[in-house]
């Protein structure tokens, strides 16, 4: 329970450093306006369209007799409004870091050098830093879309779909949305996705703490927007934690695998010397 007070703690902590750094907070917002855009789009013709898109994935139930074929047909599109509104709010922060990667990079530097006086560096070219990014965001975006059709494959069990399901989902949710947030601190830190997912696995309710209720906010529309300035700020935070890096910049320095001064290669998860 301490985690997930804590994880909360780091997700209004970063909206109030961002409420500190106007500058910051503005350019912030920028890839997420083009995000959201991009998004309500989809939505609104997923909206428009879903009853058509379910019609045409149901022949079988064509000769169905009033008023089960409209009940059915009614609740899948409520079914596949609801996964689409889940997978935006997954995929809405992965997309949205790569359109805005340069931007959040700086401010969580900038986070960094506020809380230790220096920032870490991957020493990787920009090209490079996107393109990792991009990957690791496509395989989260894979693990998150198989969470997802096996959620909406189980929303068809009695009550179990309507209860369980549903808090099972924001759970998910949750844990990748603090994956996606705090790459952006670990990925300059050499810590590459399967050392990013071992680290918030084994601290599962202090992800939970910072993700789900971002996710929740998320659903409301055009709250992402705003939030996510402040979300990457307290993602740094809460890398730093996950790393064990004090307050006061004493770091516990990244294990080398070269010769002393040399970097770890990326693709390695840094971890503290003993």
């Amino acid at each position: 329970m301490r985690d997930l007070a804590t994880g909360f703690g780091y997700l209004l902590q970063g909206q109030r450093w961002v409420g500190r750094h106007g500058k910051r907070f503005g350019l912030g917002l920028l890839p997420g306006l083009i995000t959201f855009v991009l998004y309500a789009v989809a939505l609104v013709a997923l909206a428009l369209w879903g009853v058509d898109l379910v019609g045409w994935a149901t022949p079988f139930a064509d000769d169905w007799s009033s008023p089960w074929q409209s009940l059915f047909r009614d609740a899948l599109t409520v079914v596949l409004f609801a996964l689409g509104l889940l997978l935006s709010v997954v995929t809405f922060t992965a997309v949205t870091l790569l359109i805005g990667q340069p931007f959040y990079d700086a401010l969580s530097e900038d986070v960094d050098r506020d809380v230790a006086g220096h920032a870490p560096e991957s020493g990787l070219s920009m090209g490079r830093e996107l393109w990792i990014s991009a990957r690791d965001g496509l395989r989260v975006l894979v693990r998150a879309g198989v969470w997802g059709v096996l959620l909406f494959a189980l929303g068809f069990l009695p009550f179990v779909g309507q209860t369980v399901v549903p808090v099972i989902g924001f759970g998910v949710t949750g844990f990748f949305l603090a994956e996606e947030l705090t790459s952006i601190a670990l990925a300059r830190r050499r810590v590459d996705l399967r050392g990013r997912l071992a680290l918030l696995r084994a601290r599962r309710t202090l992800a939970w703490g910072f993700g789900v209720p971002l996710g929740l906010a998320f659903l409301v529309p055009f709250v992402a927007v705003f939030l996510m300035p402040g979300a990457v700020a307290g993602a740094t935070l809460l890398a730093r934690d996950l790393l064990h890096e004090d307050a006061g910049g004493n770091e516990e320095r990244p294990r080398r695998t070269a010769g002393e001064g040399t970097s770890a290669p990326y693709g390695t998860t840094a971890g503290p010397t003993r």
